[in-house]
């Protein structure tokens, strides 16, 4: 028998997401779960009811409804979900339009630059309005070497909202990285920044981006975000245009209603074993499972303030951005997370008030080596969930966590992956979670 590390009180766990989606499922469907464990057997046993549940639930917006959920349960690949469904993966995430911060971002030495519900939903109008001046129609592909910056969350919407299928990369990424998944696909309509910072020095992309764009041939527009500079000297690259100048102006946003398996995003493998391979996710079935794990697992709501330190380039980014359907405030950071110093995000964690605090496994590890315990200095009282994945947390890892930053948190051990956009182990966890909580209830 292990110890155990955290254990929710009676009050948070009863006031969960998870418990009301429980109560909900018992008073639909004529249940008597009374913890996780029972729900999770029911989930698997009847794969239809389930996510049924979850789309009414999480409230999916979609302009007409489905049919069935799933043709055949049993058959993967190849099973049909929610056939008849129209909707918009962009629109769910642009439900709130209200004067509620959506992005909070802080780019390294830089200072923190916000926008509002209201004001995302008109840049995504612009710019969307900007690509289908330019000719893209649903289908085209519409890619992004960026900084995780609130221009490539504008951009990811603007294209998705058009029905356009988005991919990134992580500007650190080399010229042959770029073009092994970029060039798979034939993008019309690339979005860069001139450059980002990491560890206290601007690096440039521009010069980069002029040897990538030789072998895109399919390329018709480069947009480009001035970052490192106010005014980036663009000559360099063919039919390219400042992202100020590219937007036209719109009020409205023409959402295109399209299938629940409409494809979405293309995510890449890592590239061992050859070319990296391409991973087409749908829309409906992205939304529906960050919903799930927003939601349920991770009891996000419209007062919380939501970060996960990544890249443009990894699925956690992807999982991150679409906490704007639930209304929360989403902490954008891009940067080296050590720079001037260890303390860089926990006095973000501060200063922004972050409840839900998202980092990998990695980081943990360096930071007991930095010999800081932010415990000591920033006050982390607004963290209530703590988030580590990229590797399994050590033993040791989940001793510092409680002993130097906060006593009191659910510290999740995640595990999920690229392939499915989402998470393999919140099962495991909630199931121990409500086993140390003597079935009370479950935990948040």
């Amino acid at each position: 028998m292990g110890k155990m590390l955290w254990k929710p009180t009676e009050k948070r766990a009863r006031s969960s997401s998870m418990y009301r989606f429980i109560q909900y499922v018992n008073e639909r469907y004529g249940k008597d779960f009374s913890d996780y464990a029972d729900l999770y057997h029911w989930s698997v046993s009847e794969v239809a009811d389930f996510w049924a549940a979850v789309w009414d639930f999480a409230g999916v917006e979609a302009s007409s409804p489905y049919d069935e959920v799933i043709d055949e349960p049993t058959k993967m690949p190849g099973a049909e979900w929610f056939r008849g469904a129209r909707l918009n993966f962009a629109e769910n995430l642009l439900r709130f339009r209200d004067d509620r911060v959506a992005l909070i971002f802080k780019g390294e030495g830089q200072p923190v630059r916000k926008m509002t519900y209201a004001e995302l939903y008109q840049e995504v109008a612009r710019v969307a309005a900007a690509l289908r001046k330019s000719g893209v129609e649903t289908g085209d592909r519409v890619v992004g070497f960026m900084p995780n910056m609130p221009e490539t969350v504008v951009a990811m919407l603007a294209a998705t909202s058009i029905g356009a299928t988005w991919s990134s990369c992580s500007p650190d990424f080399g010229i042959k990285g770029v073009l092994d998944r970029f060039g798979q696909i034939k993008p019309r309509v690339l979005f860069i920044a001139d450059g980002y910072f990491f560890k206290g020095e601007s690096h440039d992309s521009l010069e980069r981006v002029a040897e990538i764009v030789r072998d895109l041939p399919s390329l018709e527009k480069i947009v480009v975000v001035p970052y490192t500079s106010d005014q980036p000297d663009i000559s360099g690259l063919p039919d390219s245009i400042m992202f100020d100048d590219f937007k036209e102006e719109a009020d409205e946003i023409q959402f295109e209603q399209l299938p629940f398996m409409h494809p979405l995003y293309i995510m890449y493998s890592s590239g061992t074993t050859g070319l990296p391979k391409c991973m087409v996710q749908c829309a409906g079935g992205i939304i529906l499972h960050h919903l799930k794990e927003l939601v349920l697992h991770t009891n996000l709501s419209r007062e919380d303030t939501i970060f996960y330190f990544t890249t443009c380039g990894w699925m956690m980014w992807n999982w991150l951005v679409s906490s704007l359907a639930v209304g929360a405030s989403v902490v954008l950071f891009d940067g080296f997370p050590f720079h001037p110093d260890a303390g860089t995000l926990w006095q973000l964690a501060q200063d922004e008030g972050i409840t839900v605090f998202g980092i990998s496994a990695g980081y943990i590890a360096a930071l007991m080596n930095s010999g800081l315990k932010p415990a000591e200095k920033y006050d982390l009282s607004a963290i209530k969930t703590i988030c580590s994945t990229g590797s399994p947390l050590s033993e040791e890892g989940f001793e510092f966590v409680y002993e130097s930053v906060k006593p009191d948190v659910q510290l999740a051990s995640i595990s999920g992956g690229t392939d499915i956009n989402g998470c393999l182990r919140w099962a495991i966890r909630w199931t121990r979670s409500i086993r140390a909580s003597s079935r009370s209830g479950v935990s948040a």
